[in-house]
């Protein structure tokens, strides 16, 4: 079968690679749309992402939706031609974080398209992949398939905001209007956020935030002072979610959020140390807390973007064929025109 592979940086070809065999209780999907994600684009761009280094060929990819082309002989909730998102983990179940209900802290998961282990975690952008049946979650409408495949990132932007505790009526900054910075908003602003801003260097992206839902937003680079003056007029942000991956930002959200405020890091910051400002965490008392990829809520991001609940369609820029993968990354990059860049199998 075909599959996207990364070389190294900068180096994706189309090759031929062997299809998947499925066990008793997997099931083979024909992958039919991958959405593009941010750590995809590093593999892509620097070869790695934070402190995760390709070591050797890697098809990326765990943003995907597809068709059960067939099961093993142990399935029993699916059938050929289910439409379904798949769940990108599998945890052991076994480990302290699994049994405490925090699979995605788990010391033995498979995540695809992940060089944090080696022999690497290979992804879903190829025409087939064959995983356990408890990662297929079949959708039961005619949603496209270009929008399943938001159900991966949808599930980060939840987890976040499960991580940040009740939203009811807080005031919620946002660095970072990236696709997960959007789908942030979304989460905050389903969970009962009273008011949200949301910063960002380009004014496109922070357009497209107010589109969907911002109450405010601040182009850091044109008016740097601007957050300090919206942070200083309310008396300080309640909750802070830092999506860049840039420590000037989450310094930023540090000096933003009032004393007693909760932060939570959910961008990739670059691997090795960097300069936070962590006195101002012990004097100030903030919660300073991480969001890794997500928990239990990826059949939540389901349902809602089967329900309408959450309509993702904005960040949705370009649907691209699996045959000009690499200009599909190419355009991923370009953060001034595109958000969501999604390849089609």
């Amino acid at each position: 079968m075909k599959a996207c592979v990364i070389h190294g940086a900068m180096d994706i070809r189309l090759d031929n690679i062997n299809a998947p065999v499925i066990a008793d209780h997997d099931v083979q999907v024909r992958v039919r749309a991958g959405g593009i994600c941010g750590s995809d684009l590093h593999y892509f761009s620097d070869g790695r992402i934070g402190d995760f280094v390709i070591r050797e060929p890697l098809v990326p990819g765990h943003e995907i939706s597809g068709e059960v082309v067939s099961v093993g002989a142990g399935v029993s909730t699916l059938k050929a031609g289910d439409r379904v998102a798949i769940h990108p983990g599998r945890s052991c179940g076994r480990c302290r974080p699994c049994r405490e209900g925090r699979p995605n802290l788990c010391q033995a998961v498979f995540y695809m398209g992940s060089a944090s282990r080696f022999p690497h975690m290979q992804g879903g952008f190829c025409e087939f992949v064959a995983v356990d049946e408890r990662q297929c979650h079949r959708i039961s409408t005619d949603l496209d398939f270009s929008l399943i495949a938001f159900a991966e990132p949808l599930s980060v932007a939840l987890h976040a905001a499960h991580r940040a505790g009740n939203l009811m009526g807080q005031r919620v900054l946002i660095t970072g209007a990236g696709p997960i910075g959007q789908l942030v908003l979304l989460a905050a602003r389903r969970g009962g956020a009273a008011a949200i801003t949301m910063t960002d260097l380009l004014d496109g992206s922070l357009a497209t935030a107010r589109r969907i839902g911002a109450d405010a937003t601040i182009n850091v680079a044109a008016r740097p002072g601007d957050l300090d003056e919206a942070a200083g007029a309310i008396g300080g942000f309640d909750v802070a979610f830092e999506v860049s991956g840039a420590a000037a930002a989450l310094n930023s959200a540090i000096g933003a959020v009032h004393p007693g405020g909760t932060i939570v890091q959910v961008g990739s910051l670059p691997g090795g140390p960097q300069p936070i400002a962590a006195n101002r965490i012990m004097a100030k008392e903030l919660d300073l807390r991480g969001a890794f990829r997500f928990g239990n809520v990826f059949a939540d991001a389901v349902a809602c973007l089967e329900k309408g609940d959450i309509d993702v369609s904005a960040l949705l820029t370009a649907v691209v064929p699996m045959a000009r993968a690499e200009e599909a990354f190419r355009m991923a990059k370009d953060r001034a025109h595109h958000l969501k860049v999604v390849i089609e199998f």
